[in-house]
């Protein structure tokens, strides 16, 4: 796993750095304000099983992979930092020496060794007396052989206690895996359920649930503001900003809110939202090359309410990085939300989230709930990225299928499904048996 630091006065600017020297598989790891302008840490090959390994038992802090990726990249900064303390110690040492023209060769050239070793191409060390450095070489010594072990991913500590997981938490997280969650996020939960029957444990997980699954507090109707939907054709952008503008139109009326689009890359991408906006009588404005995003957000100052539709490109697509960079740089206040449908595979969220992150998401919405067999996928999911919900849909009905997410109804409308789920299977096998 290669982890780099980047910095630029703009987020455009550290994004097309990113792209020129890591390319397009680049994971951010974190993304923040420093003097001077933004810092941008990201990895390649990116592995959270190799970084919970690196990371040791401070991995256990992380309760979802958002969290991991900070404190991986905590790590990466504190790493550079002893680095670059450990090379002005050396050069250090070299003025010193240099001033007081001694020399001694022994000591410094097995330091020298291990430097280069540890780190790569370092200038070699210059002679000293041993007399005058011996403090000097033992200290560097321990910083050194500290870095190189942080490279390496090793970090002392003695071995963890095995303990026995019992056979009341083993039938708990099985009902959490039927339920959808991960198995790692199902183990992690159930193993909080030190003793007491399997049906107090599962509230118990029912409410953790409930606990860990983050929402949007405010409605955007209520709101205000620009919000841009991203996420992977057939997500159900789209349908689900047509269903946000009726809704707001019905409440507020057509006079305060509009519709972009960024899509340009597809033919006839945008007939759908010019169609709903044709039905709803609000304005339909499409970001181009005479058109940018803030032109467009500059003229519609006065709409309490803009939502931005945008192209369903994946890091492969022309015009990937173009897309993201066009809402990262802009001066408007946009709130980036990811659209995840119910009925994907949860290592397919994982990748989409990834693909999508480094646009500074707030948030995200679950679509196609009515299709999906189980929903604890898509709640592990959220849980895992720390994402808050603002949204879910469950059907095509405008607006009538949109509703502002919650977290206890949303955990209690997936034990429903598990219900549902589990009767279909009975049924099935109660025909199996009889025929």
């Amino acid at each position: 796993m290669k982890v780099k630091r980047f910095f630029a006065q703009t987020m455009a600017e550290a994004l097309k750095q990113v792209s020129e020297q890591m390319g397009p598989d680049a994971v951010i790891l974190s993304n923040r304000r420093v003097d001077g302008g933004v810092e941008i840490v990201t990895a390649l090959d990116y592995d959270e099983n190799m970084a919970r390994q690196r990371l040791g038992n401070q991995a256990e802090e992380a309760t979802n992979g958002s969290r991991l990726a900070e404190m991986q990249a905590d790590q990466h900064r504190r790493l550079e930092d002893e680095l670059s303390r450990s090379r002005d110690r050396i050069r250090e040492v070299r003025e010193k020496r240099a001033s007081q023209g001694a020399s001694y060769a022994g000591s410094f050239a097995a330091i020298q060794e291990e430097v280069s070793g540890g780190f790569g191409d370092i200038e070699p060390l210059p002679q000293a007396p041993r007399e005058a450095y011996s403090d000097e070489l033992a200290q560097m010594r321990a910083e050194i052989s500290s870095l190189k072990d942080m490279m390496q991913g090793r970090r002392p500590q003695p071995e963890p206690e095995v303990s026995a997981t019992t056979a009341v938490q083993q039938r708990l997280a099985e009902r959490l895996q039927e339920f959808g969650l991960g198995s790692d996020l199902a183990g992690s939960i159930s193993r909080r359920h030190k003793a007491g029957r399997l049906e107090d444990g599962w509230k118990q997980s029912l409410k953790m649930l409930c606990t860990g699954v983050r929402t949007s507090r405010m409605e955007w109707l209520d709101e205000g503001g620009a919000y841009a939907l991203v996420g992977p054709t057939g997500s159900g952008k789209t349908t689900t900003i047509g269903k946000l503008a009726a809704r707001y139109v019905l409440k507020h009326g057509s006079d305060s809110v509009a519709l972009v689009t960024t899509d340009r890359y597809r033919v006839a991408a945008h007939e759908q939202l010019f169609v709903f906006g044709r039905i709803l009588n609000v304005p339909v404005r499409v970001v181009d090359e005479s058109h940018s995003l803030d032109d467009i957000l500059d003229e519609l100052s006065d709409r309490h309410l803009v939502l931005i539709d945008t192209a369903g490109l994946t890091s492969a697509d022309k015009g990937y990085q173009e897309q993201l960079a066009e809402l990262a740089r802009s001066h408007h206040n946009i709130k980036t939300h990811l659209v995840v449908s119910a009925t994907s595979q949860p290592r397919i969220m994982k990748s989409v989230w990834h693909c999508y992150k480094m646009a500074n998401l707030a948030g995200c919405l679950m679509t196609k709930i009515d299709e999906a067999l189980t929903l604890g996928e898509s709640l592990g999911f959220v849980m895992e990225t720390g994402l808050p919900v603002a949204y879910y849909t469950d059907g095509q009905k405008i607006p009538e299928d949109l509703h502002h997410a919650e977290a206890v109804p949303l955990v209690r409308l997936a034990v429903d499904r598990l219900k549902t789920l589990q009767q279909q299977q009975a049924v099935a096998e109660g025909l199996k048996e009889h025929a």
